[in-house]
């Protein structure tokens, strides 16, 4: 006789495998694989010698070895908060209390992905609604589907979300009595994930104005995820969303030391609303007491050497030539298919590429198999969508990330995905780059 079920609760139940899995798994598997689909960072420009001088600093001196290898605060280091708080009002031309932002409104986690998760656990219940940009990072959605959240999408241009759009669905929502459940407004607002598209400056006070006119049942939320705003090559650096909050009430600011320094710190910071912060501590002590303190404490050593800001702009110049040759790879192999377009980003680490809607490149479309057979790897770019009414999704976009490969590789790649297509092409009209950002 078989034992009973396992009681898993509903949210258990709703919680599956990240899509991505499979596609990792298969480019640790296959040799020779060319991946331009995880978006993990350069390993040769990890900041070994550097990390390595602040943990052999911190470990000389008694008093700071003893600092760091002791439990830490829930909220996090507070010379390290106190840092991150004046690193993002610097960038924004602002001092903190322009803003109504303290030190004690930052608060440290394990990564920017823990904050999302805990933003799930004090914001959410089932049939709460979330509206995201359309692509998006398909992770956050499987976080908001495992709380049973419903996410609307509005769609984005050369200028990021759309706006319009939102204002649109907003009314929508407004009209048909659901404006009562909509808690967040998702976006990704510098060289988005999965796009590389940015939110345009003049959107976003807007973006703040919206949440505020519709805010009328209860407060709506803005969630800034601005992970890779240090990631820039092209151009000036845009102000927050956040900047224009300028009571602290509707923006949350979040980002990691992950992309700009070493993935491996895990450590994220996030800039919130002073009420929210409360609930999100509760929770955190519930996880884990305070994140990583030795590795806060290393993040902190960095930012004061001048180490950190130095290792940003060495990954700028190391990303950009990456980005660049993989443009040049796209408009030499795709230049001549009719209905080939690409974002050119100004920073991050993505480039997001729409075929001919003849080729699939979705997981159960003819390109995947031929990729792989051809020895290059994508992420099929429906992942990103949230099907609409009648269940559908563009099936012929592509993540390609310039993260891992080198730049013989990122060529190379962009050769075999162009050949994996050949076979897959029909008459159309002649394509070309979209750009944005440059």
């Amino acid at each position: 006789m078989p034992p009973a079920p396992l009681p898993l609760s509903g949210k258990s139940q709703r919680t599956t495998d990240s899509p991505i899995t499979y596609f990792i798994q298969k480019a640790i598997e296959t040799p020779g694989l060319i991946s331009l689909a995880a978006g993990l960072v350069d390993e040769e420009s990890l900041p070994t010698a550097e990390i390595g001088a602040a943990v052999s600093d911190l470990m000389a001196d008694p008093a700071t070895a003893r600092a760091a290898l002791q439990y830490g605060s829930t909220q996090g280091l507070s010379s390290l908060r106190e840092k991150v708080l004046h690193h993002v009002c610097e960038a924004d031309g602002v001092s903190p209390a322009e803003i109504g932002l303290s030190v004690g409104d930052v608060v440290l986690t394990t990564g920017s992905q823990q904050l999302l998760y805990l933003l799930g656990e004090a914001l959410f219940d089932p049939g709460d609604i979330v509206i995201s940009e359309a692509p998006s990072y398909f992770v956050y959605h499987s976080l908001l589907v495992s709380k049973g959240v419903r996410v609307l999408t509005v769609p984005m241009d050369d200028g990021g979300m759309d706006v319009d759009a939102l204002e649109a669905l907003l009314k929508r929502l407004t009209r048909s009595g659901e404006i009562a459940r909509v808690k967040l407004i998702y976006t990704i607002d510098y060289y988005q994930n999965p796009t590389g598209l940015t939110l345009v400056e003049d959107r976003r006070p807007r973006l703040v104005e919206l949440v505020r006119r519709f805010s009328t049942y209860q407060r709506i939320l803005i969630l800034e995820d601005a992970a890779y705003r240090e990631l820039r090559y092209s151009g000036d650096d845009i102000t927050s969303v956040k900047r224009f909050d300028e009571r602290n009430e509707f923006v949350i600011y979040t980002s990691t030391f992950s992309k700009p320094c070493a993935p491996g710190l895990k450590t994220g910071y996030s800039l919130l609303p002073t009420e929210l912060v409360g609930p999100i501590l509760h929770l955190k002590g519930n996880h884990d007491f305070g994140s990583t303190n030795l590795t806060q404490h290393v993040v902190n050593r960095l930012m004061d050497t001048g180490a950190y800001h130095r290792h940003v702009t060495t990954l700028q110049d190391v990303y950009r030539a990456k980005r660049d040759r993989m443009l040049r790879a796209l408009e030499e192999e795709f230049g001549d298919l009719p209905g080939a377009v690409w974002t050119v980003p100004a920073g991050g680490l993505y480039v997001w590429l729409t075929l001919p809607s003849h080729i699939d490149t979705g997981p159960g479309g003819r390109l995947v198999p031929a990729a792989l057979e051809s020895g290059v790897l994508y992420v099929p770019g429906e992942f990103g969508h949230v099907p609409d009414e009648a269940g559908r999704v563009p099936h012929n976009e592509a993540r390609l990330s310039f993260g891992v490969a080198s730049s013989d590789q990122l060529a190379e790649g962009i050769r075999r995905l162009r050949q994996a297509c050949r076979g897959l092409e029909r008459a159309g009209s002649r394509g070309g780059k979209v750009a944005v950002g440059v």
